[in-house]
């Protein structure tokens, strides 16, 4: 039956206006679901650029304010104008410090007549020519301070603001930069000074890479990065880098937070696949709208919350404890005692490196719960960075900084278990006191902060897991450390001042002398004889332990060379290790004197072997070919001793002295040093007890199936002339 013209027009408008009208009615949903979702990104973009912008805006003056911690300050007015200038006392107060501290690149002091005077740049003190680097970048500054100084102008002083200054935003070799200048003044009044007698201090600061990874991270910037020139990608935000004269020296860029492009693309599918749920669609938009909005805020909050506090223990961040310690200084309710704690764990690395970074970020936040829960006076604590924590304290009298800091130090010594490993760590404190404990009431937060982390490498000097209040002599005693790098740098140059001597190793059964192990002592000239825990660690530091190592082969083999049939061990730092050169460096000493490598043995520690690029394995295996030998030493110290047995390539066990001290008392080590011993002929190697003083411990360790014995009951450390005489009295008694 044919529809008649009247039906199917009827028919067409039942099916098509219905389909017309959804279609209708769901492009105007898509519509004002678009239009809504461009609100939002353009929301949050708004709040990101303008958030940017206040960033931005405060570098210049960070950068100053932080300048004024060392240049307003009588003692930089004397040490500049010194006739004699100490350099050192430049370098640890007005340059490195400030890199060190503030993470400023580089520091310049400029004479009146505008000739560079001192230089840190680059990450060390350099000479004065390294200022022509930034001389063009800094000169317009320079000459706009000068004629401000020379008129007499103190526009801008204030409470925080302490001196005039010039400070602008630069490119330096295509790179974005902050150079601020500040006088060198008096900070009492004491010293005056004419216009033209002001020596300047300059410091740069560069806006790069790490920078802005470091500002993106803080403030939840994606992908933040400098332009030059115009930005050609649209789809990133942008904020122009402007200088103080209106230029542009250059363009910020990162990708936008952009919640209504992320809703666009969560909802398009939606709202093509079906009309007949248009209703509850619409609703779910509204609802889904609402929920982005409400995020946005959150995200917001976290923003801010983020850019206040540390990302891991969620403690306050190094700019909260800051800005609280300077408004507990400077604010109306200024406390008339306060104390400032600069803390850092002991043996952190060891954990690090040993179980891995994550362990070490579940330690970091044990660490910052315990650190909270024992603070008790402490008004604010603070992780400003790695294993470092800060806290502001308000007190009544030194003893009850030094309870608090005690207590701090119990509460870290108890051991923590983290991810089924039981870790003992300890914590050294730094502390810096205002008010009747050291008879000044003005201080500011920079001071503080400096005097406390020079109390804070006094207490870790004197042993760590102690607390050490800053004194006047603590600045003596840095200098005097400076003059022993000196002297070390000096006594390895000259080699008359370090001696090598020699402790016999004895076998267990025959009592017959195996081998010797060499060991380094320093004879100061006027200091006397200074131990090796005073000198190796330091050497480490100052980067020479790899020419002190090699001194030390050198002479040992030279000495051991005509001891026929008797074994030869030095030792080896971790830094050596993993010094990619190190079996050639120590193959060709070898081969230089004809030394055969089966004779020598090298002691290391298996901190030594933890190292993430394995260099440290890969000499192993170069030094073992050529027929070196390995021994662990202080076997049982560390960390999963018995568990990284099973993968050394080793072939001697030193059992740490620790152990045998034990020996003969309730609880002793036996049992401990039975297992180390049947552990080790299980994997075929041999092993040596150290610090033997008693018959006892001797007759213990044979009874135990020791195979070699070391220490004061057999024999003290003696030069190469007594190991000569010892020879010559057993002659052929000697094991080989």
């Amino acid at each position: 039956m044919a529809f008649t013209r009247s039906e199917k027009i009827q028919l067409a408008l039942k099916l098509v206006l219905p389909v017309v009208a959804g279609a209708f009615l769901m492009a105007a949903i898509y519509a004002s679901v678009y239009w809504s979702a461009g609100g939002a990104d353009d929301v949050a973009a708004a709040r990101q650029t303008r958030l940017f912008q206040l960033v931005i805006s405060k570098l210049r003056m960070e950068l100053a304010h932080e300048q004024e911690s060392v240049t307003v300050w009588d003692d930089a007015i004397d040490a500049v104008t010194a006739q004699t200038r100490d350099q050192e006392w430049l370098d640890m107060n007005l340059g490195r410090w400030m890199h060190t501290y503030f993470g400023h690149d580089g520091a310049f002091v400029l004479s009146p007549a505008g000739r560079p005077v001192y230089a840190f740049w680059r990450a060390e003190r350099r000479g004065p020519e390294a200022f022509d680097e930034v001389a063009d970048a800094a000169m317009p500054m320079i000459r706009n301070l000068k004629l401000r100084l020379a008129a007499g102008d103190e526009s801008g002083i204030t409470q925080q603001v302490l001196s005039i200054g010039e400070s602008d935003f630069v490119v330096i070799d295509a790179r974005p930069a902050v150079i601020s200048v500040k006088p060198i003044v008096s900070d009492t009044g004491n010293r005056t000074q004419a216009p033209d007698e002001i020596y300047l201090h300059v410091a740069v600061r560069y806006l790069d890479r790490r920078y802005l990874t470091t500002l993106g991270e803080e403030y939840a910037f994606d992908d933040l990065q400098f332009h030059n020139g115009i930005i050609g990608d649209q789809s990133r935000a942008t904020a122009p880098l402007t200088t103080r004269s209106g230029q542009v020296a250059g363009y910020f860029s990162w990708s936008p937070f952009s919640p209504g492009a992320d809703l666009i693309r969560e909802t398009t599918p939606i709202l093509a696949a079906t009309t007949a749920l248009i209703l509850a669609l619409t609703v779910s938009m509204g609802a889904s709208i609402w929920n982005r909005s409400r995020r946005l805020k959150t995200s917001q909050a976290q923003l801010n919350h983020l850019a206040f506090h540390d990302g891991l223990t969620g403690l306050a961040n190094r700019r909260t404890f800051h800005r609280r310690l300077a408004e507990r200084l400077n604010g109306a309710s200024k406390p008339r005692e306060l104390a400032v704690l600069y803390m850092d764990l002991d043996r952190f690395k060891q954990v690090n490196d040993m179980l891995g970074h994550p362990v070490g970020d579940a330690l970091i936040i044990a660490v910052a719960k315990r650190l909270n829960e024992a603070a008790g006076l402490a008004e604010t604590v603070a992780r400003i960075g790695g294993d470092e924590f800060t806290a502001i304290i308000a007190h009544t009298n030194r003893q009850d900084v030094e309870k608090q800091c005690q207590r701090l130090i119990d509460a870290i010594q108890e051991p923590f278990e983290v991810k089924g490993h039981p870790i003992r760590i300890g914590l050294s404190i730094g502390v810096s006191m205002l008010g009747s404990a050291r008879g000044t009431q003005h201080k500011s937060a920079d001071e503080m902060m400096r005097e406390a982390d020079i109390a804070l490498y006094h207490a870790k000097g004197a042993g760590r897991n102690c607390y050490a209040i800053f004194g006047a002599h603590m600045d003596e005693l840095i200098k005097m450390r400076r003059e022993l790098e000196r002297d070390l740098r000096a006594a390895l140059e000259a080699k008359d001042q370090l001696e090598i001597h020699y402790q016999p190793v004895y076998s267990a059964l025959g009592r017959q002398i195996t081998g010797v192990e060499a060991l380094l002592r320093w004879r100061h000239p006027l200091k006397g004889l200074i131990p090796p825990d005073m000198f190796i660690g330091l050497a480490e530091e100052i980067g020479i332990i790899e020419k002190v190592g090699s001194l030390v082969l050198k002479e040992a083999c030279t000495a051991a060379l005509p001891w026929e049939g008797l074994g030869l061990s030095v030792n080896a730092s971790a830094l050596e290790m993993r010094n990619p050169n190190y079996a050639r460096n120590v193959l060709a000493i070898l081969d230089e004197l004809k030394f055969k490598p089966e004779r020598l043995e090298i002691e290391i520690t298996e901190t030594a072997l933890v190292d993430e690029d394995g260099q440290c394995e890969k000499n192993i295996r170069a030094l073992r070919a050529a027929g070196v030998r390995f021994a662990l030493d202080d076997f049982g110290t560390g960390f999963s001793s018995f568990g990284r047995l099973q993968r050394l390539e080793v072939d001697r066990i030193k059992i740490d002295r620790s152990f045998v001290n034990g020996f003969g008392t309730p609880g002793g080590n036996e049992e401990i040093v039975q297992a180390i011993i049947g552990l080790a002929h299980a994997k075929g190697l041999k092993t040596t007890a150290e610090g033997i003083e008693t018959i006892e411990q001797q007759e213990a360790l044979c009874r135990l199936g020791c195979d070699d014995l070391q220490g004061f009951l057999l024999s003290r450390p003696v030069p190469s002339q007594v190991i000569a005489k010892i020879l010559q009295q057993r002659g052929s008694t000697i094991e080989t």
